[in-house]
């Protein structure tokens, strides 16, 4: 049997090419006009994004990016660049690996060009998202089939759509906590990006959201239900973990109104510190890579709002980035696609 030559892409979501307004508004623009990502009529997204969100949030992002960066840039894209360099080790001949950002630097259209001119026989697209959401994984997927269907010669493609259940991401995400000694905090808390209500409504056939008892199973009809998932990851990490249920707790930020994902991280920082927990230690476990969300959002900020409410101590768990572990478990999610 002839060995096929295949590719391997990466995709983050993205960051600014630098911490300046101009890049950062830039970087907002493409991100918020994405239809996955703001699913409103189309003229009121644009008003809502072009004339209202960019322009006020921008000068205020910039300023969160210019804590965010280091002498090596920012850390979404060095830590994904090192993990690319990790992955192509690992995997030697088997593939070539790529990497791209959703939004931003490296675009998914120049490393499918590099792609075309190799003219692999395989293409598999690995989003950098555990849990699968329209506005992750799907806008990743959904971006790379615009950019192939208008080759003349289209290659076997394969997508991994989601592997938060996947033993090796487990592992490797239960090793990264562990080594914390979550059993010496007061609690765990488990924090998860939010989505809006409606997308989450949208993963249910019908209006079967309203009967679905996301937090202690998958539904019975997939698993493609975000809310659904990131309990299930809780599950396995918590079991991986030998916590009991009194010893931590799932939420979920990043929310932009109060019609998002409840509970909140940030209410429940401030519940946990009011009732006297004083040591809190969190994971993140739908962010592999270090970024705006975790290392300024709950490695600063709310860190700063436990302070205030009492608390005394919140360490925030690094993510996987480009550790050994993750390579590994990169690797392994991928064999199945590379046989």
């Amino acid at each position: 049997m002839t060995t096929k030559k295949t590719a391997v892409l990466m995709i983050n979501v993205g960051t600014p090419d630098e911490p300046k307004v101009k890049a950062v508004r830039r970087y907002l623009s493409e991100f918020l006009n994405d239809r996955r990502v703001i699913d409103i009529p189309l003229v009121l997204q644009k008003i809502l994004v072009n004339l209202i969100i960019v322009p006020f949030r921008a000068p205020k992002s910039t300023k969160l990016y210019q804590r965010l960066w280091t002498e090596k840039g920012s850390p979404l894209l060095y830590f994904s660049e090192s993990a690319q360099s990790g992955l192509q080790q690992k995997l030697g001949a088997k593939a070539d690996v790529f990497m791209a950002m959703r939004y931003g630097n490296p675009s998914i259209g120049k490393a499918l060009a590099s792609i075309q001119k190799g003219n692999y026989d395989r293409l598999v697209v690995l989003p950098m998202f555990p849990q699968y959401a329209s506005s992750t994984s799907g806008t990743a997927v959904h971006a790379v089939i615009d950019e192939i269907r208008k080759w003349n010669s289209i290659p076997e493609i394969h997508a991994v759509s989601q592997f938060y259940d996947h033993p090796a991401f487990l592992d490797a995400f239960a090793q990264r906590i562990r080594s914390y000694q979550p059993e010496t905090y007061d609690h765990v808390v488990f924090t998860y990006h939010g989505l809006p209500n409606r997308h989450l409504d949208k993963n249910h056939p019908g209006e079967s959201f309203k009967t679905c008892n996301c937090e202690t199973r998958l539904p019975e009809f997939g698993s493609f239900c975000y809310k659904a998932t990131c309990y299930q990851t809780t599950r396995e990490l918590v079991k991986r973990l030998g916590l009991n249920e009194k010893q931590y707790s799932v939420s979920f930020q990043s929310r932009l109104s109060n019609n998002w994902m409840t509970p909140f991280t940030d209410k429940n920082l401030v519940a946990l510190a009011k009732r006297g927990d004083k040591k809190i230690l969190v994971a993140a476990p739908s962010f592999v890579t270090d970024c705006l969300e975790t290392t300024v959002e709950i490695g600063w900020e709310y860190k700063e709002m436990f302070a205030e409410n009492g608390g005394e101590s919140l360490q925030m768990v690094e993510s996987l980035n480009d550790s050994p572990a993750w390579i590994d478990a990169m690797a392994e999610i991928l064999s199945p696609y590379l046989a």
